[in-house]
């Protein structure tokens, strides 16, 4: 075996070792285990204990997964035990290997969050060696889920801050899509009595449920103020789900459930009620079916072509901008959505530059957008007071990215589509197959070999994606230079699609 491969460390401790008796264990738990709450499910929040004593709360936990569900990785999060570092280690090396097979890591995906983010991702394979807290999902994991995943093994370091934490999520959370899962795993309180266990764990719980990480290590800090007896921690992977929560905070379309709480007091013939651990089952879902509901109406779009106008006109003029008054804005432009700004002077391109999910609300995001595609789209030079009566200005704004298998699903005019493959992407707008006149093959392959660096066919075994796009413009059916409320931004992460 290679001695890259990531040996048990915990079978025929914390679970079975021997595979067939781990399988009747662990469908033995799935017969009690919490009924699901939702759909649409975007992570969990799971303990780490000996199946003895946690193994039913877990179950209730991946009970919350669709079976059928297509992912394309899972990320499992833990808090290290026994190693201190800072910043968070990425399983890398080799597989996983289980009682029960191979669990195959995204060694490409993990060097990549190395490679680009070195300050906050690191290689080292050691402080995984000995760990428990990622090892005892995966028999859950492998249990629930009937098509075939790579698994992402993060731990953070024993000595990371919240600022810490916050970092991680900010590279982790654009990825928190339907196309990922992403497991935490924690317990709840450490030692306490069986009644203050109790009272501890669903104020973290409630914590948690709020969505908001500054609310979870406040409840943190109340609870070690009140002196509880033999209370070691109340959470004792507080800064995974700590990093969970700054990737879900501010979208008001993630829910947090709590499905099912015992503590190790409850367990028949082994609890004690003097000294215990707590337990909590979490999910977090999207609630796609009112993100259905969103459109944008005339006057949303005019607010928002006049940001991106006065945005640039200000910049020219004064080399600065100015922040808009939220409260005032149309609740549409709260939303967290991806974005494009195209640059147009004289019917010819003059810049284009955006993002194809939005981790900032609308407003925000297209004074950004409009100032990278003015100035720092790398095929023009800046734009100039002098342009800006001749310059016309295109809005596309994007929905969810959605994955296919059949390049028959692409509708021409109507889809944009994003094309990944290892360190490789590129994207295309709809509007760009309208104004070529490509067919579906020419779209596909311009994408694969001019954006994505890729050969012409590299789009046949690269991962697609298809996108819709309401697409407005100044030229045809706005002309908003009239309006002058201040707007915000500055150019970050760009992405051009031409």
């Amino acid at each position: 075996m290679d001695s890259k491969e990531r040996l048990p460390a915990v079978a025929g401790k914390f679970y079975p070792g021997e595979p067939d008796i781990l399988e009747e264990q662990i469908t033995g738990l799935f017969v009690t285990a919490g009924p699901k709450k939702t759909k649409y499910v975007r992570a969990i929040i799971s303990p780490h204990a000996g199946y003895m004593f946690s193994g039913s709360v877990a179950a209730s936990a991946f009970n919350q997964i669709e079976p059928d569900a297509h992912y394309k990785r899972v990320f499992i999060i833990g808090s290290s035990h026994h190693e201190r570092f800072e910043e968070a280690a990425v399983y890398c090396e080799g597989d996983f290997i289980m009682p029960y097979g191979r669990e195959k890591v995204d060694s490409t995906f993990g060097n990549m969050l190395v490679d680009r983010y070195p300050s906050l991702f690191s290689g080292n394979s050691a402080p995984h060696r000995e760990e428990h807290t990622l090892e005892v999902q995966l028999p859950f994991l492998h249990h629930v889920l009937k098509h075939p995943y790579r698994i992402v093994p993060i731990l953070i370091g024993g000595t990371a801050t919240p600022s810490v934490c916050c970092a991680i999520a900010s590279v982790l959370k654009q990825y928190l899509t339907s196309e990922n899962l992403f497991i935490i795993s924690s317990d709840f309180s450490h030692y306490p009595g069986y009644k203050d266990a109790c009272d501890i764990d669903s104020l973290t719980k409630d914590a948690i449920l709020t969505n908001d990480p500054d609310a979870l290590i406040e409840r943190l800090s109340a609870n070690s103020l009140k002196q509880i007896p033999h209370l070691a921690t109340s959470l004792c992977g507080w800064s995974s789900v700590l990093t969970l929560l700054h990737m879900t905070t501010g979208n008001e379309y993630m829910k947090y459930d709590a499905i099912e709480y015992r503590n190790s007091g409850d367990v028949k013939y082994y609890g004690d009620h003097n000294r215990v651990v707590g337990y909590w089952a979490i999910v977090v879902s999207e609630h796609k079916e009112e993100k259905k509901g969103f459109c944008l109406s005339r006057e949303d779009k005019a607010m928002m072509m006049h940001i991106s106008r006065n945005t640039l006109e200000e910049f020219c003029a004064y080399e600065k901008i100015h922040e808009a008054e939220p409260a005032d804005l149309p609740a549409s432009l709260h939303e967290h959505c991806g974005a494009f700004v195209s640059l147009h002077k004289n019917g010819k391109l003059r810049g284009c530059i955006g993002r194809l999910s939005g981790n900032i609300p609308l407003y925000r995001l297209l004074p950004k957008m409009t100032l990278a595609a003015a100035m720092h789209d790398p095929r023009f030079a800046p734009v100039q007071k002098e342009e800006l009566d001749d310059i016309d200005i295109e809005i596309s704004v994007l929905s969810p990215l959605k994955r296919i298998d059949d390049i028959g699903e692409i509708e021409l005019g109507k889809h944009g589509i994003y094309i990944e493959e290892g360190f490789h992407s590129g994207v295309f707008l709809p509007q760009v197959a309208t104004e070529t006149g490509w067919n579906a093959e020419q779209f596909l392959g311009h994408c694969a070999r001019d954006k994505a660096g890729l050969d012409w066919d590299g789009w046949k075994k690269a991962d697609l994606y298809i996108f819709t796009a309401t697409v407005f413009s100044e030229e045809t059916d706005y002309s908003c230079r009239q309006f002058q409320t201040p707007v915000i931004g500055s150019p970050q992460n760009p992405q051009r699609p031409w």
